[in-house]
This record gives structure tokens, sequence and C-alpha cells, in this order.
């Protein structure tokens, strides 16, 4: 009797080609439909798909096969048994039929198999079902999988009784192909990761589309904090300092930190200090591709394009990543997006940096952070109150004063009215205010309250666009005829763009996004197309304020002279880069370094040294910044008593 036969064996490997099956057309389905972006690169793509493919089969077999291996012959042969691997063929070809469409919506929203959003998203359940629930046809599609599904069961209800009915084998050979099953996974486990054999660089389609779903997934679970200095290329500590600090030298500041690659420094205005109110807007997902004043010709952002000529505008501003805690970190923090999760997430690190927030509370603000959804999500609640910032978020306010709320939380018109009453209240009590706001309206599912545009709510993310254009134009209307109006500075700015797919690991075209600041009786209006990030916010906006005060900020202040060099980080959860206008320089796990040259034209990529210097500034923010938050050199440390804020 041949153990390959018998059998466990055929039941195993009927139940492992079926997905193996349905993993190759999903492959394909995803190929077909992007071929513009991926090219004709069939042969890698489902070569090495394959590797990936058998490397999950393999993973997913062992409890299978521990199961089948042991199993003596009568409880085999017994009617529960059979019973038993019938239900589990056909629960996992739902499963997988199921994958395969989870795979292809996952795809159309963020161009990647399954990665560490994905595992972000089965975290924060609730938000994501009832998002998903909202956004999806969920009865109908689970009713055709589950046809599906029962269909290929009869299909394969032959080969199955087949199988069940083979002849059994001896309990040593059971054992020896247990062994077999088990080194093959440990040659897996050796050999294939994230990385090998799909390789980094080249074109991004390709090698996520010659990647496996499931398998990233459970990748990105167990990887989603990197050890900057464990997987990326370092410099000596006395050159990173050297490099960083040259990188931050702007006028009227003094090194103080006691270390090498502490960036803490006094910032010394020459200006007496000004205390004007601070309304910070960062939007959901708004691409500058949106705006009219952009080019666009749908009339989504008539609000926004006048209020582009009435502002301080940055046409050449870029968001550090690609996810709303990205964009809160780097606007919060100035800090480049580190590998791993961002600081907003890492549970127990979060807290006690020196943040905008706790700049501006020290010099008597009152700080808050005002969400229009619930900020358990991403750990908001406890990065914001733990940063200086008191908490405002959906569950603080009272049903009764939501007058439309999704899955993401109530509607950027009752997110500005829940901030046009904490205002008021801080200026009737003579406390100069700094709100900063999350939005939620443009994400999907793209509701909103019906009545306000003419585009109507779920249709999409056009709709959602110019409901957000909407809301703004109603909240500035509503606070210019306010008392506190004309001393308030107010910043819209984008969180991260609306797609973040390319065929590259970092688009940087897909990282630009719009910077409104507007006080028409304290900032001029006028526009910069200075080379900018997310990270030079907080700088700037203290250097508006004319304060004196001691940072950690990564950023720059955007209104001196251009003295330094150009650049902006982007990056995403892996990959990390610093664009100076026209080339990248791209750092990866593995000590990988690469260069786009031209990186807004024709992005020819090439392989890079540490003796390169645009390599070399890349490092200098990255080392120094995954080591300042290691080594806590970018903590708040006050330097007088802080001011006590009264609320009522």
């Amino acid at each position: 009797m041949r153990t390959p036969s018998s059998a466990p064996w055929r039941y195993l490997v009927l139940l492992t080609a079926t997905w193996l099956v349905i993993f190759l057309l999903t492959r394909s389905t995803l190929l077909f439909t992007h071929l513009n972006e991926a090219g004709h690169a069939y042969l890698s793509v489902f070569g090495v798909g394959l590797i990936y493919d058998l490397s999950f089969l393999v993973y997913a077999a062992l409890p299978i096969g521990l199961y089948l291996l042991l199993c003596p012959q009568r409880l085999w042969r017994s009617r529960f048994n059979r019973w038993l691997l019938q239900g589990v063929l056909a629960l996992s070809i739902f499963a997988m039929l199921f994958t395969a469409v989870a795979e292809w919506l996952f795809w159309d929203e963020f161009g990647v198999r399954f990665n560490f959003i994905a595992v972000d998203y089965l975290v924060y359940s609730d938000e994501v079902l009832n998002n998903i629930l909202e956004s999806y046809p969920i009865g109908l599609l689970l009713s055709i999988l589950a046809v599906v599904a029962l269909f290929l069961c009869v299909v394969l209800r032959k080969p199955l009784v087949q199988a069940l009915n083979a002849p059994f084998p001896a309990l040593r050979q059971r054992l020896v192909g247990l062994v077999g099953l088990l080194l093959v996974a440990g040659l897996c486990l050796q050999f294939v990761d994230q990385d090998s054999p799909r390789g980094q660089g080249g074109n991004a389609y390709q090698r996520e589309l010659a990647s496996n779903g499931p398998y990233q997934f459970f990748a990105a679970f167990r990887n989603n904090e990197l050890d900057y200095t464990q997987f990326y290329s370092s410099l000596p500590d006395a050159e990173t300092s050297a490099q960083i600090q040259g990188e931050l030298n702007e006028p009227d500041i003094r090194f103080t930190g006691k270390e090498p690659m502490d960036i803490r420094r006094s910032v010394t205005s020459t200006t007496p200090a000004r205390q004007p109110n601070i309304v910070l807007v960062t939007i959901e997902s708004l691409s500058g591709k949106y705006l009219g004043s952009n080019g666009d010709t749908r009339n989504l952002t008539p609000n926004l394009d006048v209020l582009r000529k009435q502002s301080l505008y940055f046409n050449n501003f870029y968001a550090t990543g690609t996810r709303t805690d990205r964009g809160l970190e780097a606007i919060t923090l100035s800090m480049p997006p580190t590998p791993g999760r961002s600081i907003v997430k890492r549970i127990g690190r979060e807290s006690g940096f020196a943040s905008l927030g706790q700049q501006l509370s020290d010099v008597g603000y009152d700080s808050v952070f005002v969400y229009g959804g619930r900020g358990y999500f991403d750990n908001m609640n406890a990065f914001f109150s733990g940063n200086g910032y008191r908490v405002v978020d959906q569950s603080s306010i009272k049903e009764s004063d939501i007058s439309f709320k999704n899955a993401w939380g109530m509607s950027d018109e009752d997110l500005y009215t829940e901030t046009l009453r904490l205002a008021d209240t801080d200026h009737a009590n003579q406390v100069p205010f700094f709100l900063q706001l999350m939005t939620t309206s443009n994400h999907r599912p793209y509701t909103y309250p019906e009545g306000r545009i003419d585009i109507p709510s779920g249709n999409g993310r056009d709709g959602a666009v110019k409901y957000t254009d909407y809301a703004i134009g109603r909240f500035l209307e509503q606070a210019r005829a306010k008392p506190w109006f004309d001393n308030t500075i107010f910043i819209f700015v984008a969180d991260h763009t609306a797609g973040s797919a390319g065929k590259e690991d970092l688009p940087v075209q897909n990282y630009q996004i719009p910077l409104f600041i507007y006080a028409p009786k304290l900032i001029e209006a006028r526009e910069v197309s200075k080379l900018a990030s997310q990270i030079d916010l907080a700088p700037t906006l203290l250097g508006l304020l004319n304060m004196s005060y001691t940072s950690t900020f990564f950023g720059r202040d955007l209104m001196l002279e251009d003295t330094l060099p150009p650049r902006v980080l982007i990056g995403n959860y892996q990959h990390l880069g610093l664009f100076d206008g026209k080339d990248l320089a791209i750092l990866s796990p593995r000590d990988g370094l690469r260069l786009h040259k031209d990186a807004l034209g024709e992005s020819r990529e090439v392989p890079a040294t540490r003796d390169d210097p645009l390599i070399k500034r890349a490092i200098a923010y990255y080392q120094a910044a995954s080591h300042g938050f290691k080594q806590h050199l970018l903590d708040w440390v006050p330097d007088k008593p802080q001011r006590v804020v009264q609320q009522d």
C-alpha cells in the first residue's frame, strides 16, 4: 500500500487542491483586470505565486493533517467522521471563496493583497463590519458564495467518496507522512517569507500579484512592528547625528541634546509671541486631484477652490503615509513614518511625547482632539489623551445632537457643530483654544445627509468629496459670525490621499495632498510651492505664533528662508522614503537600498549604496527617529510649571 494513495492523503490532497484552484483563479482575475499596471510577466507572477500558495497550503494542512494522520481506523470509518470531513470540505470551500471576494474588494481599495491594514481591520471589527454592511450587498454576496460552494461540493462528491473509501494506512505510514509534512513546513518557514522569493523593488503590482493573500495576512499579523536597527541600513551614530542636525539647523535654534541623535533643541523667536485660537481640521482622504483649482472639471470643491485664493496655500505638500494614523502621527508629533505600526497604535508607548498639543497646552491653550467617530479606533483616544489633549469623540456627544451617522461616525456637519460649541465655551471663559479635528465623511460607504449636494448619498467617492467641501463651506460661514473668528487660524489638511496603489513601492504622486492656512485678519493669502511635508506643519504653526519652545520635531518651519535642502518623508509600514523634489531614496528591510531617478517622471529604479548622499539623508531621518522613540529622546520634558486651564 502506497501512502500517497491512502485515504487520509487522498482527502488532504483533494482539500488543498481545491484551495489551490481558487488561489489560481483569484490571481488570474486580479492579473487580467490589471494588465496595464502589471504588464505581461506571467511566468514570474504565476511561478512565484505558486510557491506562496503551496507554502500557505502546507501551513494550513498541518492541523488537518495532524487529525487525519493520527486518526484511528475505527474513527475514520465512522459516520461521524465522514460527515465531519464533508463539512470541513464544504466550509473550507466557502471560506476560500469568501477570501477570494474579500481580496478583490481589498485590492480595489488599496491595490495590494492582504497586508497589515487587513490585520488592523480585524482588530477594529465593529467599524469595519458596519462599513462593509453599509457598502456592499453582503446578504446577496454570501448567498451566491454559499450556492457556488454547494455546487462545488456536488462536483467533488465522487472524488470525496473515493478518498474516504480508499485503503487505510498503518500507523507507521501515517507517522512517516506527518513527519514529512512537518519537514516541508520547516523548509517553507526557512526559505519563504514576505519578501522572498517575490523580492523587493521593480513593479509593485507584479510583486503583489505573485503573493498569496492569506499568507500575507498571517505574515503581517506576525510582523506588524519592525525594529529599525535589526532590519534597515544604519550609519555610525556620530555620522547620523551630524547628518540629522544639518537637516534641522534652522536660524535661531540651539541643539541641547546630551547624546548623539538627540535632536532636542531650543527654538527662539525674536518677535513677540501671539496667542490666536487655532482650528486644525484633518480631512479624511482628501487628494489634491479632486480640487477644481487643480484641474478637476466635476465641480466637487467649490468652497475649497475659493478658500485657496484666501489662504496661505501649499501646492507641493505631501502626506507621510497612506493611513489616518500615519497622518495624525506626522501632524501631531512631527515624526517620519518609522517602520511597522505608527506611534499612535503602539499600545503602551503611544504617550508622553512633546506633541503639538502638549506644546500649546503648556502656554495656556485648551488643546482638544475632536473626532467624528469613536476614538478607540486606531487607539486615538489613548494617543491624544496621553499627549496633552483632552478628547471629544462621538461617544462624548448626546445622540440627540447627532443628525446623521454611519459606520465610521457622525457627519462632518455634526462634527463642525460640536467644534463651534467648544470654541464658544472657551471664548466665553477667555481661554485660547486649539481644536484638532479628524473628519470621517469622505470614507466608504460615502454616506451623508440627503439634500445637501446634488449627488445622492452612498453613490461613491465623488459625492463624499463634494459633501466634505459643502460641510467646510458651511462651517466657515457659521464661524465668520462668531466673535472669536478674526483671532482664529483655520488649517485644513488631508490625513492622506484617496488612493495609494501604484507600480512602485512608494509612488510619490500618490502622497500629495493640499494644505490651507486661513486667517484673513492674521495671515497674508498667497501660494507657496516649497516642497513640504506633514511633519513640517507643527513647527510652521508654532512659528506663525512666534513661539519660543524646546523642540523634538523632525519638521521645519516653512515660513523661514530656504536654507536647507528640500525633502519630504514618505513611507508605508515596510518601505521608507525620502524625496528631494526630483529623486526618491527608498530604504527596505534586509538593508535594501534603492533610488528612483526622476520619481515624478519616468521613475527609473537603480540600486544604491550607503555612500549615496540621498540615501544618507534618508537613513539619518529614519535612524534618528527610531532611536529617539526607543530611547525616549522625544518625550515631553517641561522646562517650567504648566499653566492650568480651568474648564467649565
